[in-house]
Protein backbone atom coordinates (compact mmCIF):
# COMPACT_ATOMS: atom_id res chain seq x y z
CA UNK A 1 0.00 0.00 0.00
CA UNK A 2 1.19 3.49 -0.84
CA UNK A 3 0.10 5.54 2.15
CA UNK A 4 -2.07 7.69 -0.15
CA UNK A 5 -5.53 6.91 -1.40
CA UNK A 6 -5.65 3.78 -3.49
CA UNK A 7 -7.33 2.88 -6.77
CA UNK A 8 -10.39 0.81 -7.55
CA UNK A 9 -9.93 -1.27 -10.70
CA UNK A 10 -12.97 -2.80 -12.42
CA UNK A 11 -11.73 -5.72 -14.50
CA UNK A 12 -13.62 -7.29 -17.37
CA UNK A 13 -13.32 -11.09 -17.41
CA UNK A 14 -13.95 -13.53 -20.27
CA UNK A 15 -17.59 -14.37 -20.99
CA UNK A 16 -16.62 -17.86 -22.14
CA UNK A 17 -13.22 -18.38 -23.74
CA UNK A 18 -10.42 -17.58 -21.27
CA UNK A 19 -8.16 -16.80 -24.24
CA UNK A 20 -10.16 -13.55 -24.55
CA UNK A 21 -8.75 -12.25 -21.26
CA UNK A 22 -6.90 -8.96 -21.79
CA UNK A 23 -3.17 -9.02 -20.88
CA UNK A 24 -3.69 -6.32 -18.26
CA UNK A 25 -6.04 -8.61 -16.34
CA UNK A 26 -3.23 -11.02 -15.51
CA UNK A 27 -0.98 -8.18 -14.36
CA UNK A 28 -3.68 -6.70 -12.14
CA UNK A 29 -4.49 -10.09 -10.60
CA UNK A 30 -0.84 -10.58 -9.67
CA UNK A 31 -0.25 -7.13 -8.17
CA UNK A 32 -3.54 -6.02 -6.56
CA UNK A 33 -3.52 -5.57 -2.78
CA UNK A 34 -7.10 -6.83 -2.58
CA UNK A 35 -9.02 -8.92 -5.11
CA UNK A 36 -12.78 -8.80 -4.61
CA UNK A 37 -14.39 -11.64 -6.55
CA UNK A 38 -18.05 -12.50 -7.15
CA UNK A 39 -17.12 -16.18 -6.84
CA UNK A 40 -13.71 -17.04 -5.38
CA UNK A 41 -13.85 -20.54 -6.88
CA UNK A 42 -14.31 -19.14 -10.37
CA UNK A 43 -11.50 -16.70 -9.67
CA UNK A 44 -9.23 -19.62 -8.81
CA UNK A 45 -10.11 -21.36 -12.07
CA UNK A 46 -9.46 -18.14 -13.99
CA UNK A 47 -6.03 -17.57 -12.45
CA UNK A 48 -5.09 -21.19 -13.15
CA UNK A 49 -6.14 -20.81 -16.79
CA UNK A 50 -4.11 -17.60 -17.08
CA UNK A 51 -1.11 -19.09 -15.29
CA UNK A 52 -0.96 -16.37 -12.62
CA UNK A 53 -1.14 -16.21 -8.83
CA UNK A 54 -2.78 -13.57 -6.70
CA UNK A 55 -0.48 -12.07 -4.08
CA UNK A 56 -3.05 -9.86 -2.39
CA UNK A 57 -5.92 -10.68 -0.08
CA UNK A 58 -8.87 -12.36 -1.81
CA UNK A 59 -12.39 -11.64 -0.56
CA UNK A 60 -15.84 -12.53 -1.85
CA UNK A 61 -18.05 -9.75 -3.16
CA UNK A 62 -21.46 -10.88 -4.40
CA UNK A 63 -25.09 -9.81 -4.25
CA UNK A 64 -25.61 -11.29 -0.79
CA UNK A 65 -22.75 -9.44 0.92
CA UNK A 66 -22.29 -6.43 -1.36
CA UNK A 67 -23.83 -3.92 1.05
CA UNK A 68 -21.95 -5.21 4.07
CA UNK A 69 -18.55 -5.59 2.37
CA UNK A 70 -18.52 -2.25 0.52
CA UNK A 71 -17.46 -0.16 3.57
CA UNK A 72 -14.58 -2.57 4.24
CA UNK A 73 -13.31 -2.23 0.68
CA UNK A 74 -13.73 1.53 0.70
CA UNK A 75 -11.64 1.70 3.87
CA UNK A 76 -8.93 -0.34 2.18
CA UNK A 77 -8.99 2.14 -0.70
CA UNK A 78 -8.79 5.09 1.70
CA UNK A 79 -5.76 3.40 3.32
CA UNK A 80 -4.01 3.21 -0.05
CA UNK A 81 -4.86 -0.25 -1.39
CA UNK A 82 -5.25 -1.13 -5.04
CA UNK A 83 -8.54 -3.05 -5.07
CA UNK A 84 -9.36 -5.20 -8.08
CA UNK A 85 -13.02 -6.12 -8.60
CA UNK A 86 -13.84 -9.09 -10.83
CA UNK A 87 -17.19 -10.75 -11.47
CA UNK A 88 -17.99 -14.14 -12.98
CA UNK A 89 -18.05 -12.87 -16.57
CA UNK A 90 -17.99 -9.51 -18.29
CA UNK A 91 -17.70 -6.10 -16.68
CA UNK A 92 -18.51 -5.50 -12.99
CA UNK A 93 -21.60 -3.31 -12.41
CA UNK A 94 -23.28 -4.42 -15.67
CA UNK A 95 -25.98 -6.68 -14.19
CA UNK A 96 -23.27 -7.76 -11.74
CA UNK A 97 -22.01 -6.52 -8.35
CA UNK A 98 -20.01 -3.31 -8.46
CA UNK A 99 -22.29 -0.28 -8.60
CA UNK A 100 -22.38 0.23 -4.83
CA UNK A 101 -18.61 0.06 -4.55
CA UNK A 102 -18.05 2.44 -7.47
CA UNK A 103 -20.57 4.93 -6.07
CA UNK A 104 -18.97 4.76 -2.60
CA UNK A 105 -15.47 5.21 -4.04
CA UNK A 106 -16.56 8.19 -6.15
CA UNK A 107 -18.13 9.77 -3.06
CA UNK A 108 -14.74 9.52 -1.33
CA UNK A 109 -13.01 11.00 -4.39
CA UNK A 110 -11.09 7.76 -4.92
CA UNK A 111 -9.75 7.02 -8.39
CA UNK A 112 -11.75 4.42 -10.32
CA UNK A 113 -10.39 2.85 -13.49
CA UNK A 114 -11.11 -0.21 -15.60
CA UNK A 115 -9.49 -3.07 -17.48
CA UNK A 116 -11.73 -3.38 -20.56
CA UNK A 117 -12.77 -6.87 -21.48
CA UNK A 118 -15.30 -8.99 -23.36
CA UNK A 119 -18.95 -7.90 -23.24
CA UNK A 120 -21.94 -10.16 -23.82
CA UNK A 121 -24.01 -7.07 -24.65
CA UNK A 122 -21.76 -5.81 -27.44
CA UNK A 123 -20.94 -9.29 -28.73
CA UNK A 124 -24.62 -10.21 -29.03
CA UNK A 125 -25.43 -6.90 -30.69
CA UNK A 126 -22.70 -7.40 -33.27
CA UNK A 127 -23.84 -10.96 -34.06
CA UNK A 128 -27.59 -10.29 -34.04
CA UNK A 129 -27.90 -8.85 -37.53
CA UNK A 130 -30.14 -6.11 -36.10
CA UNK A 131 -29.44 -2.34 -36.16
CA UNK A 132 -26.67 -1.41 -33.71
CA UNK A 133 -26.36 2.34 -34.31
CA UNK A 134 -28.67 3.02 -31.34
CA UNK A 135 -29.46 0.53 -28.58
CA UNK A 136 -30.42 0.31 -24.93
CA UNK A 137 -29.54 -2.36 -22.38
CA UNK A 138 -32.45 -3.55 -20.21
CA UNK A 139 -30.64 -6.21 -18.15
CA UNK A 140 -32.80 -8.94 -16.59
CA UNK A 141 -36.59 -8.67 -16.70
CA UNK A 142 -38.66 -9.23 -13.51
CA UNK A 143 -39.39 -12.88 -12.76
CA UNK A 144 -43.09 -12.40 -12.02
CA UNK A 145 -45.26 -12.52 -15.15
CA UNK A 146 -47.28 -9.40 -14.39
CA UNK A 147 -44.25 -7.27 -13.59
CA UNK A 148 -42.43 -8.61 -16.63
CA UNK A 149 -45.30 -7.72 -18.96
CA UNK A 150 -45.59 -4.26 -17.43
CA UNK A 151 -41.88 -3.63 -18.01
CA UNK A 152 -42.12 -4.84 -21.61
CA UNK A 153 -45.10 -2.66 -22.38
CA UNK A 154 -43.17 0.35 -21.09
CA UNK A 155 -40.63 -0.10 -23.89
CA UNK A 156 -42.89 -1.50 -26.61
CA UNK A 157 -42.59 1.76 -28.56
CA UNK A 158 -38.82 2.09 -28.08
CA UNK A 159 -37.18 2.68 -31.46
CA UNK A 160 -33.70 1.60 -30.36
CA UNK A 161 -32.57 -2.02 -30.42
CA UNK A 162 -33.15 -3.66 -27.01
CA UNK A 163 -30.73 -6.02 -25.25
CA UNK A 164 -31.70 -8.34 -22.39
CA UNK A 165 -30.06 -11.01 -20.26
CA UNK A 166 -32.20 -14.04 -19.36
CA UNK A 167 -31.89 -17.34 -17.53
CA UNK A 168 -32.35 -20.38 -19.81
CA UNK A 169 -35.26 -21.82 -17.79
CA UNK A 170 -37.22 -18.57 -18.19
CA UNK A 171 -36.38 -17.92 -21.83
CA UNK A 172 -39.55 -19.45 -23.35
CA UNK A 173 -41.85 -17.45 -21.05
CA UNK A 174 -39.89 -14.26 -21.70
CA UNK A 175 -39.98 -14.65 -25.48
CA UNK A 176 -43.71 -15.42 -25.37
CA UNK A 177 -44.28 -12.28 -23.29
CA UNK A 178 -42.17 -10.25 -25.74
CA UNK A 179 -44.21 -11.62 -28.63
CA UNK A 180 -47.38 -10.48 -26.88
CA UNK A 181 -46.04 -7.05 -25.94
CA UNK A 182 -44.04 -6.25 -29.10
CA UNK A 183 -45.77 -8.39 -31.71
CA UNK A 184 -44.96 -11.92 -32.84
CA UNK A 185 -43.25 -10.71 -36.01
CA UNK A 186 -40.80 -8.32 -34.29
CA UNK A 187 -37.32 -9.53 -35.22
CA UNK A 188 -34.98 -10.77 -32.51
CA UNK A 189 -31.89 -12.88 -31.92
CA UNK A 190 -31.22 -15.29 -29.07
CA UNK A 191 -27.48 -15.54 -28.46
CA UNK A 192 -26.36 -18.41 -26.26
CA UNK A 193 -22.99 -19.62 -25.00
CA UNK A 194 -21.16 -16.72 -26.66
CA UNK A 195 -17.46 -17.46 -27.36
CA UNK A 196 -17.91 -21.01 -26.00
CA UNK A 197 -17.78 -24.36 -27.81
CA UNK A 198 -21.54 -24.55 -28.42
CA UNK A 199 -22.10 -20.91 -29.34
CA UNK A 200 -25.39 -20.41 -31.16
CA UNK A 201 -27.29 -17.41 -32.52
CA UNK A 202 -30.94 -18.12 -33.32
CA UNK A 203 -32.64 -15.37 -35.34
CA UNK A 204 -36.30 -14.91 -36.25
CA UNK A 205 -39.59 -13.36 -35.20
CA UNK A 206 -40.40 -13.36 -31.48
CA UNK A 207 -43.29 -15.79 -31.98
CA UNK A 208 -41.06 -18.21 -33.88
CA UNK A 209 -38.31 -17.92 -31.27
CA UNK A 210 -40.78 -18.49 -28.41
CA UNK A 211 -41.91 -21.75 -30.04
CA UNK A 212 -38.28 -22.81 -30.50
CA UNK A 213 -37.39 -22.01 -26.88
CA UNK A 214 -40.35 -24.01 -25.58
CA UNK A 215 -38.38 -27.16 -26.41
CA UNK A 216 -35.73 -26.14 -23.88
CA UNK A 217 -32.57 -24.06 -24.20
CA UNK A 218 -29.38 -24.25 -22.16
CA UNK A 219 -26.48 -21.92 -21.47
CA UNK A 220 -25.88 -18.23 -20.88
CA UNK A 221 -28.48 -16.22 -22.80
CA UNK A 222 -28.51 -12.72 -24.30
CA UNK A 223 -31.60 -11.61 -26.23
CA UNK A 224 -31.46 -8.81 -28.80
CA UNK A 225 -34.80 -7.36 -30.00
CA UNK A 226 -35.41 -5.03 -32.91
CA UNK A 227 -36.74 -1.59 -31.99
CA UNK A 228 -40.29 -0.54 -32.79
CA UNK A 229 -40.86 0.41 -36.45
CA UNK A 230 -41.23 4.11 -37.12
CA UNK A 231 -44.41 3.82 -39.18
CA UNK A 232 -46.83 2.27 -36.68
CA UNK A 233 -47.27 5.47 -34.68
CA UNK A 234 -48.99 7.19 -37.63
CA UNK A 235 -52.48 6.26 -36.39
CA UNK A 236 -55.11 8.91 -35.79
CA UNK A 237 -57.28 9.00 -32.67
CA UNK A 238 -60.25 7.35 -34.39
CA UNK A 239 -58.14 4.34 -35.41
CA UNK A 240 -56.71 4.02 -31.91
CA UNK A 241 -60.23 4.00 -30.45
CA UNK A 242 -61.41 1.48 -33.04
CA UNK A 243 -58.57 -0.90 -32.16
CA UNK A 244 -59.37 -0.65 -28.47
CA UNK A 245 -63.04 -1.38 -29.18
CA UNK A 246 -62.14 -4.45 -31.26
CA UNK A 247 -60.10 -5.83 -28.37
CA UNK A 248 -62.85 -5.05 -25.85
CA UNK A 249 -65.42 -6.81 -28.00
CA UNK A 250 -63.09 -9.81 -28.06
CA UNK A 251 -63.21 -9.93 -24.26
CA UNK A 252 -60.23 -7.85 -23.10
CA UNK A 253 -60.65 -5.40 -20.23
CA UNK A 254 -60.27 -1.80 -21.33
CA UNK A 255 -57.05 -1.30 -19.38
CA UNK A 256 -55.37 -4.25 -21.11
CA UNK A 257 -56.79 -3.27 -24.51
CA UNK A 258 -55.40 0.26 -24.18
CA UNK A 259 -51.98 -1.06 -23.13
CA UNK A 260 -51.89 -3.47 -26.08
CA UNK A 261 -52.90 -0.84 -28.64
CA UNK A 262 -50.33 1.58 -27.21
CA UNK A 263 -47.66 -1.10 -27.59
CA UNK A 264 -48.71 -1.79 -31.20
CA UNK A 265 -48.67 1.91 -32.07
CA UNK A 266 -45.48 2.74 -30.21
CA UNK A 267 -47.31 5.37 -28.17
CA UNK A 268 -47.59 6.14 -24.44
CA UNK A 269 -50.61 4.47 -22.84
CA UNK A 270 -51.86 7.88 -21.72
CA UNK A 271 -52.24 9.04 -25.34
CA UNK A 272 -54.43 6.06 -26.25
CA UNK A 273 -56.39 6.40 -23.00
CA UNK A 274 -57.07 10.09 -23.71
CA UNK A 275 -58.32 9.21 -27.19
CA UNK A 276 -60.74 6.64 -25.74
CA UNK A 277 -61.97 9.10 -23.10
CA UNK A 278 -62.49 11.83 -25.71
CA UNK A 279 -64.46 9.45 -27.95
CA UNK A 280 -66.72 8.30 -25.09
CA UNK A 281 -67.30 11.86 -23.96
CA UNK A 282 -68.15 12.89 -27.50
CA UNK A 283 -70.68 10.07 -27.59
CA UNK A 284 -72.18 11.33 -24.32
CA UNK A 285 -71.09 8.37 -22.20
CA UNK A 286 -68.66 8.03 -19.31
CA UNK A 287 -65.80 5.64 -20.07
CA UNK A 288 -65.62 2.43 -18.13
CA UNK A 289 -62.53 1.83 -16.04
CA UNK A 290 -61.67 5.52 -16.40
CA UNK A 291 -59.25 5.31 -13.49
CA UNK A 292 -57.80 1.99 -14.56
CA UNK A 293 -54.60 3.30 -16.12
CA UNK A 294 -51.41 2.89 -14.14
Amino acid sequence: MTGTQGTLVLAGTPIGDTADAPPRLAAELETADVVAAEDTRRLRRLTQALGVQTTGRVVSYFEGNESARTPELVQALVDGARVLLVTDAGMPSVSDPGYRLVAAAVEKDIKVTAVPGPSAVLTALALSGLPVDRFCFEGFLPRKAGERMSRLREVAGERRTLVYFEAPHRLDDTLAAMAEAFGADRRAAVCRELTKTYEEVKRGGLGELAAWAAEGVRGEITVVVEGAPETVADLDADELVRRVQVREEAGERRKEAIAAVAAEAGLPKREVFDAVVAAKNAAGRSPKDGKGLS
